[in-house]
C-alpha cells in the first residue's frame, strides 16, 4: 500500500466551532508529497440539515490546512444515499477557494445509504486519470456516515484497498462498528473512528498528523492542558473530554453535572457522571425499563414471601397476617385455628365442633339438635314407624354379649357395630372395615406451601388411610408417590406386604418442598406407578389418591382424562387453597364419594374416615330380601339405616359448613 503523507491540523473543539476560523498565511501550510484525496460524505436522510451542515465545515477546515498547490494535494468530494452524486472531481479545482465554494454550494440528496455503491463509484470513476487522479501519488479516501450500509460493503471495499485505496472510515452517532472495520484499511486502529456526534469529528484530524510538519507544541512542549492538548501550525490549545467544559484559565476542566443543573428527567434519584447522569430509585422501589420512572417492589405480589395466608405489602417489605377465624403464631408467619370447642367458648349441650373462629352443636347418636341449635333431644322410636311391636327387650333382660350395640326383636336380638366398622363372624364382635382386594397409588404433594408441620399430619392421614385396607401380597397393594416440582416414587406397589412395613415407611419420607406439579405427578403415575414393573397386577382394580393443598403449577386436564378413561378410580382430596375445580376434574364419579375438601389440615383426619366408608362400600352390598315393612324386623332395620344416613349427612354437613366458612 502507498504510504500516505498528508498534514493536517488538529480540528477545533466541540466548545469553539461556532467561532469563524482565522484564515492561514501560506506560512501555515503543511508541506507535505502530493496525495490524491477524496470525501465520501453520507447525505442519507438520517443525516440532519445542522448534522450536514458541520460535516461540510468539517471538509473546509481539512482542506484548509493542506498544500493545495499543483504537484501537492488535489481533493476530490463524493456524496452518497440511494445514489451517488460526484460534487466534484480530482481536476476540478486547482485554488482553495474554488474548493471551499464548491463544498458549500453541495446539496443533500436526503434518501438511503448505500456506501457499498459510493465506494465503487470511487474505486471506477474518481480515482481514474480522466477524472485527474496521477500515477505514483497515494490515493486516500474517507467516508464519513451516520449509519448501517443498506447493501454490501466487505467484498467492495476489500476490492478497493487490493487497488492501492487507503480507506478512513469515521462513523458517527448510530454509524455500525462492525461496517466501519469491513471498509477501512488496517491497522484497524488507525483508520477507524466511531464518535457520538457530527460536533465530534473534529477529533478524527488528528490521524492526519504529519511528521513533516515540524514540531507539534503539543508533544514536545509542556502544555499544561489538563485534558486534551490540539496543535495548530506553530500553537496548541487545550479542550476538555465529553461530558466536561474548559474552565476560564484554559487549561483545566470540570465535569458538567447535569444532575445540579436540574437537566435530568429522573423520577426519583439522579446519578451525575461528566456530562451524563443516570436514575436510580429510593429503598424499596425499582427502576422500570424506561430508566426513569420508579415502582414500589411489591414483595407479596411477586411471591417473595413466606406467610402462611395473608401477605401485607409496604415499601420493600412486607408482614404476614391471618384470615378471619385462625390467629397469627409467634413466628408471625404462620396462623393457627381459633378453636372456641377446645377453649370452652361454647354453648353447645352435647357436641360442639370446631370451624375456623366459630363452631356448630351437634348430637349424640340416639339424639337430635332442637331449633335452637344448641340442645338435644332423643328420637322417638315410635315416631318412626307406622307399626306397633311388643315391647319386650332382650338387651336388657339377658347378657347379650354384644360388643357395642344391641338391638331387640320380638323374639330375639342382634348385635350392630359403629359405622366404618362390620360384624365380626361370631355375630357379636366388631371388625376393622377392610377394602376390597385393590391396588392403591397415593399422590400427595410435598410442595413449600404444605409446610413441615403439616406434612406431619399428611403422613397421619396416609398411615388412617392405610390401616383401613386388608394389606397383602395377594389382597391389597400400597404405593407412595410424593411430588413437588418434580416427582419422585416413595415405594412402589410390590415394596411392601404388611401394613405396618408400609406405616413405618411413610413415617421415613422426607419433605420435598419446591413447586406443585400436580399434572406431572398424574403423568407419573399413569406411566410408571400403575406399571407391571412396580407391582400393579392385571384384572385388580386400580386406585389413584391425589392429596394436594394448592393449585397445579402446571395443566392437569389431559392426564387426569386419561386415568379415568383407563380405568383407575380416582379420589381428589384438597386442603386449604386447593383449587375445588381441579380437585373435581381429578375425582371420579360421582363426585359425593370422590372429592374431598377442607380448609385445615386438622380436619383431614375426618375425611380419612369418610374416605373409609367409602372404599368399604362394596363390602355390604349383596342380594336384596324384600321384607314385610310392618315387622319388627324390617323396622329395626329401618330405623339402622335411619340413624346411619343421619350420621353420613351430619357428617357432609360438617365438612360443607367449614368449606362456607372459608
Amino acid at each position: 500500500m502507498r504510504q500516505l503523507c498528508v498534514c493536517v491540523s488538529v480540528l477545533l473543539a466541540l466548545a469553539t466551532m461556532a467561532v469563524a476560523r482565522p484564515k492561514e498565511g501560506p506560512e501555515q501550510k503543511c508541506k507535505s508529497g502530493p496525495v490524491d484525496l477524496i470525501f465520501i460524505i453520507d447525505s442519507s436522510r438520517s443525516v440532519r440539515p445542522h448534522e450536514f451542515e458541520t460535516m461540510r465545515k468539517f471538509m473546509i477546515d481539512i482542506i484548509h490546512t493542506l498544500d493545495m498547490e499543483a504537484n501537492a494535494t488535489r481533493v476530490g468530494v463524493v456524496q452518497y444515499s440511494s445514489q451517488v452524486q460526484n460534487e466534484f472531481s480530482l481536476k476540478t479545482h486547482g485554488k482553495l477557494q474554488g474548493m471551499v465554494k464548491g463544498i458549500n454550494e453541495i446539496v443533500p440528496l436526503a434518501q438511503g445509504t448505500m456506501t457499498g455503491l459510493a465506494i465503487k463509484y470511487v474505486m471506477n470513476h474518481a480515482f481514474t486519470a480522466a477524472e485527474g487522479d496521477r500515477p505514483k501519488v497515494p490515493n486516500v479516501a474517507v467516508i464519513v456516515t451516520d449509519g448501517r450500509p443498506q447493501d454490501r460493503v466487505v467484498e467492495v471495499a476489500a476490492e478497493a484497498r487490493d487497488k492501492g485505496i487507503e480507506i478512513y472510515a469515521v462513523g458517527v452517532a448510530r454509524a455500525d462498528l462492525t461496517s466501519l472495520r469491513a471498509m477501512a484499511s488496517p491497522p484497524i486502529e488507525d483508520h477507524v473512528f466511531l464518535v457520538e456526534s457530527f460536533d465530534l469529528i473534529y477529533q478524527f484530524g488528528l490521524q492526519f498528523q504529519d511528521k513533516l510538519c515540524g514540531m507539534d507544541l503539543c508533544l514536545e512542549s509542556d502544555h499544561g492542558c489538563e485534558h486534551l492538548c490540539e496543535s495548530s501550525p506553530r500553537s496548541f490549545h487545550c479542550l476538555c473530554l465529553p461530558g466536561y467544559t474548559l474552565n476560564e484559565d484554559g487549561k483545566t476542566c470540570k465535569a458538567i453535572d447535569l444532575c445540579a443543573g436540574g437537566k435530568h428527567d429522573c423520577e426519583q434519584i439522579c446519578i451525575p457522571s461528566p456530562g451524563t447522569f443516570t436514575c436510580g430509585c429510593n429503598t424499596g422501589y425499582t427502576l422500570n425499563d424506561d430508566k426513569k420512572t420508579c415502582t414500589m417492589i411489591d414483595l407479596c405480589a411477586e411471591g417473595k414471601h413466606d406467610c402462611e395466608q395473608i401477605c401485607i405489602t409496604s415499601l420493600g417489605t412486607f408482614t404476614c397476617n391471618c384470615k378471619t377465624g385462625y390467629t397469627l403464631n409467634d413466628d408471625k408467619i404462620t396462623c393457627t385455628m381459633i378453636d372456641l370447642c377446645a377453649e370452652g367458648k361454647h354453648d353447645c349441650e352435647q357436641i360442639c365442633i370446631a370451624s375456623p373462629g366459630a363452631f356448630i352443636c351437634d348430637c349424640s347418636a340416639g339424639f337430635k339438635l332442637h331449633d335452637d341449635k344448641k340442645t338435644c333431644t332423643s328420637y322417638s322410636f315410635e315416631s318412626m314407624s307406622v307399626c306397633v311391636c311388643p315391647s319386650t327387650d332382650l338387651c336388657n333382660t339377658v347378657e347379650h354379649g354384644c360388643e357395642h350395640q344391641c338391638i331387640s326383636t320380638p323374639d330375639s336380638y342382634y348385635c350392630i357395630c359403629p359405622e366404618g366398622q362390620l360384624l365380626a363372624e361370631d355375630g357379636k364382635g366388631c371388625r376393622t372395615c377392610r377394602s376390597a382386594n385393590i391396588d392403591l397409588v397415593l399422590l400427595i404433594d410435598g410442595s413449600k406451601s404444605v409446610r413441615p408441620q403439616n406434612f406431619e399430619l399428611v403422613k397421619q392421614f396416609v398411615n388412617q388411610v392405610v390401616d383401613s385396607l386388608d394389606v397383602s401380597a395377594h389382597g391389597t397393594r400400597v404405593g407412595l408417590v410424593q411430588y413437588s416440582s418434580h416427582v419422585r416414587t416413595e415405594f412402589a406397589l410390590k415394596m411392601y406386604e404388611k401394613t405396618d412395613d408400609i406405616k413405618k415407611a411413610v413415617m421415613n419420607v422426607e419433605y420435598m418442598e419446591k413447586g406443585t406439579m400436580t399434572g406431572l405427578a398424574l403423568k407419573h403415575m399413569m406411566e410408571n406407578s400403575f406399571s407391571e414393573a412396580e407391582g400393579a397386577r392385571k384384572n385388580i382394580p386400580r386406585v389413584g389418591l391425589v392429596f394436594t393443598d394448592g393449585r397445579s403449577q402446571d395443566d392437569i386436564t389431559e392426564w387426569a382424562k386419561k386415568a379415568k378413561e383407563e380405568g383407575i378410580t380416582m379420589y381428589a382430596v384438597g386442603v386449604g387453597k386447593a383449587m375445588e375445580d381441579e380437585l373435581r376434574e381429578i375425582a371420579s364419579e360421582p363426585l359425593d364419594k370422590h372429592f374431598f375438601y377442607t380448609t385445615d389440615f386438622t380436619f383431614i383426619n375426618q375425611i380419612a374416615e369418610n374416605l373409609k366408608l367409602n372404599v368399604c362400600a362394596e363390602e355390604s352390598q349383596g342380594e336384596i330380601e324384600v321384607k314385610d315393612p310392618c315387622a319388627c324386623e324390617s323396622l329395626v332395620e329401618f330405623q339402622q339405616a335411619t340413624m346411619s344416613t343421619l350420621e353420613q349427612l351430619k357428617t357432609k354437613h360438617i365438612l360443607l359448613y367449614t368449606a362456607l366458612v372459608h
